[in-house]
């Protein structure tokens, strides 16, 4: 995606500042770290300390999107534009919830593309804060809490909401949003909506009979979606320079979820 030049001086800044450990290609992804200088001195940061990460301007950008070329938000919010063209009937703004929205980066791209309305979703104050500092134009609204166990305002902002489209970018796979969290965001797409996402491919292997791995299956089997289009690519290198293939992924959503789909993460 393109950045503006605020977001690449941000990152430009920690240029320096960041190092990567050696290693031998064997570290999981989920696991994976590197060095920051935070306050005159090095500390270890892990990739997924998104807390900590977001505290820092131009920090989460230079970790995913400068040193490893992370390309999933454009990626898939373009297969979701092919998507849209593709299917007939008059062509429609999108209106979008944001799931895992952090700090803004997807909501950016989708507003990029025209979307008309974008609803940003994360468990995290720190995301929300982030977001607002950095992109405080993309999102019409946005909710920190925990969709496992929603609150009620939570419920009754979103139930507000005609949104076309639920997207999931790079927050599936790794417990970052469980199937539950992703089911009950998926209450509030109607009918005919589509659902943009992208996880590690190797997830949707059929070995991987659990989490969303699962649930992804079981919604296909079931005919609660309908897979529109799947795009295989690199999502980023990892800290050892190899490339990390993702499957970017839309459907419609043809029902809704039966609750009896979901099993333990």
């Amino acid at each position: 995606m393109e950045a503006t030049r605020q977001e690449e001086f941000a990152s430009a800044h920690w240029r320096d500042r960041v190092r990567l450990p050696a290693v031998d290609g064997q570290v999981p992804q989920h696991e994976e770290s590197c060095e920051v200088v935070v306050d005159n001195g090095w500390r270890p940061l892990r990739f997924h300390d998104y807390q900590t990460i977001y505290g820092h301007p131009g920090l989460y950008e230079h970790l995913f999107y400068g040193m490893p070329q992370c390309d999933s938000p454009r990626r898939v919010v373009d297969l979701l534009e092919d998507v849209r063209r593709d299917l007939s009937g008059p062509p429609t703004a999108v209106q979008a919830i944001d799931l895992g929205a952090g700090n803004g980066i997807v909501g950016q791209q989708l507003r990029s593309a025209g979307a008309k309305h974008v609803v940003g979703i994360d468990i995290i104050p720190e995301a929300a804060a982030a977001a607002s500092r950095d992109r405080p134009s993309v999102y019409d609204d946005y909710i920190v809490d925990n969709l496992c166990e929603p609150t009620a305002d939570t419920m009754t902002r979103l139930g507000k909401l005609t949104p076309n489209v639920l997207a999931c970018v790079a927050a599936l796979g790794f417990g970052d949003i469980p199937p539950l969290a992703y089911f009950n965001a998926m209450t509030f797409l109607p009918r005919g909506g589509l659902v943009a996402l992208n996880i590690k491919e190797e997830f949707l292997d059929e070995r991987y009979a659990f989490g969303f791995s699962e649930l992804v299956r079981r919604m296909v089997r079931g005919q609660v979606i309908r897979v529109e289009a799947t795009r295989r690519y690199v999502h980023r290198l990892s800290t050892a320079g190899k490339p990390l293939h993702y499957l970017a992924l839309v459907a419609t959503k043809l029902d809704e979820v039966p609750r009896s789909m979901l099993i333990d993460p």
